[in-house]
């Protein structure tokens, strides 16, 4: 039986992460995304340095702060301080980017630790970024089994600063694993039902706003 149909949720704008990220984000910036985070009711996902501010301007909004952003090569160490950091200042998830130059080096233990550590470092679930459009196969299917071994509550697409975003067929391979969150390059209704319909829990977008408006029409 085809059950592609209960994969889209009740209430979208809650599986929606409202993103704001990148060299030139300012509070301004962040304080636009929070304003339609809490208007539409959706998540937000925001650089650290902006979560204590973030999380006393708008403490209605679930935060999510990235860690390790955007190439996951910082020491584990400084993940796991910065990981610390953005939950003490009230991020509610953290994203957090897996080393994917070891990765594809084949140093799977490292990969394996470096996420596993960061887990255990703070009580809050933590999605890793995998950058799918990077990766064989193979090694997306190596990533999220590291990924499911180390503890971690979801596997997320790409950050968006690399090479492509998210796809229907990473998705497929990557929920057989963990709960996914499709990050990447989704712009629309259209686009994030795919992603939904594929098996995502989770859609992170810039454009959550017109996700969400363009979801509200199709309910009218």
């Amino acid at each position: 039986m085809d059950d592609t149909p209960d994969r889209i949720p009740d209430d979208v704008p809650s599986r929606i992460e409202h993103t704001v990220l990148g060299p030139t984000t300012a509070w301004a910036d962040v304080t636009r995304v929070l304003d339609t985070a809490l208007r539409e009711g959706m998540r937000a996902c925001l650089p650290p340095c902006y979560v204590a501010a973030a999380t006393a301007y708008a403490p209605g909004v679930d935060l999510t702060a990235v860690v390790g952003f955007p190439h996951g090569q910082h020491t584990t160490a400084v993940k796991c301080a910065e990981a610390k950091q953005a939950w003490e200042d009230g991020a509610a998830e953290l994203d957090m980017v897996a080393n994917i130059g070891r990765l594809r080096a084949g140093e799977h233990d490292a990969v394996r630790e470096d996420i596993a550590e960061v887990v255990a470092a703070v009580p809050v679930p933590v999605k890793v970024i995998v950058e799918a459009p990077l990766l064989s196969e193979d090694a997306l299917r190596r990533v999220c089994a590291l990924a499911a071994e180390a503890d971690a509550d979801y596997v997320k697409t790409a950050t968006g600063f690399s090479e492509g975003g998210a796809t229907v067929a990473a998705v497929e391979v990557m929920r057989e694993y963990l709960p996914v969150k499709a990050s990447g390059g989704i712009g629309s209704w259209d686009e994030a039902k795919a992603m939904f319909e594929a098996g995502a829990e989770r859609i992170g977008a810039s454009s959550g706003d017109v996700i969400v408006s363009e979801w509200r029409e199709t309910e009218e």
